[in-house]
């Protein structure tokens, strides 16, 4: 089985990911700017999951790893990760990219969005990317503290967008490894504007309410991939 490759592992979402999937049987390659940091996270996952198949290695190694790339990194280091993953990222391989241009990686609120010229973290990727690298965007309004609680049930929609349907579908049988995740086809990848931009007001909900609320949509049809 090929390993999947969490860029961002020692963060909050990337961590949570890299537990559920290693804990339903999928290997996992850690990723970090700071490999010690990688190293730290995988003794951690271990720690949770003694069975699970999980290594350590800094981004560039990791995402050449895995045919699909997960990367969740503050979008303060969207761009420079991007830069360092797009020397070792190779044709046919698929980018998810979770990443929310939020105001708190500059600073601000972390119920604003920051502006982005090409129209959302998922579009800035695919033009950094090398060609016949696939970009979807997804996993934008999961909380990543129920994704670290292994016995919290998650019961969540995962909005998935993107240009190949193949792409999506492959993401998509990704994360439906992790019980509780159904993932909905939300279209193409200039979707994802619309998408990153339900985290803050997910965000917002939960501070007033002081809950961690997920997503789900009423009325979709039980296939979803056909």
């Amino acid at each position: 089985m090929n390993p999947v490759s969490v860029i961002g592992g020692s963060g909050e979402l990337g961590f949570g990911l890299a537990l559920r999937l290693g804990h339903a049987g999928i290997p996992i390659v850690i990723g970090s700017r700071d490999v010690e940091r990688a190293q730290e996270a995988v003794g951690r996952l271990r720690g949770r999951v003694p069975a699970g198949r999980f290594e350590a290695a800094d981004n560039a190694t990791a995402a050449e790893r895995g045919h699909i790339v997960l990367l969740s990194v503050p979008f303060a280091n969207h761009e420079k990760t991007l830069r360092t993953l797009s020397r070792t990222l190779s044709p046919g391989q698929i980018l998810v990219d979770a990443t929310v241009p939020l105001a708190s990686a500059v600073g601000g609120a972390p119920t604003r969005m920051l502006g982005v010229w090409q129209g959302s973290a998922a579009q800035q990727a695919a033009e950094i990317v090398p060609d016949g690298v696939g970009v979807v965007a997804a996993l934008h309004t999961i909380a990543a503290g129920h994704l670290k609680d292994l016995a919290h049930p998650l019961e969540q929609d995962v909005l998935v967008t993107g240009d190949s349907l193949a792409e999506k579908r492959a993401v998509a049988e990704l994360l439906h490894n992790i019980p509780g995740l159904r993932c909905v086809d939300c279209g193409a990848l200039e979707m994802a504007r619309v998408t990153e931009q339900l985290t803050p007001l997910l965000i917002n909900l939960n501070l007033h309410y002081k809950v961690k609320s997920g997503l789900r949509i009423a009325g979709l049809p039980d296939e979803l991939w056909a």
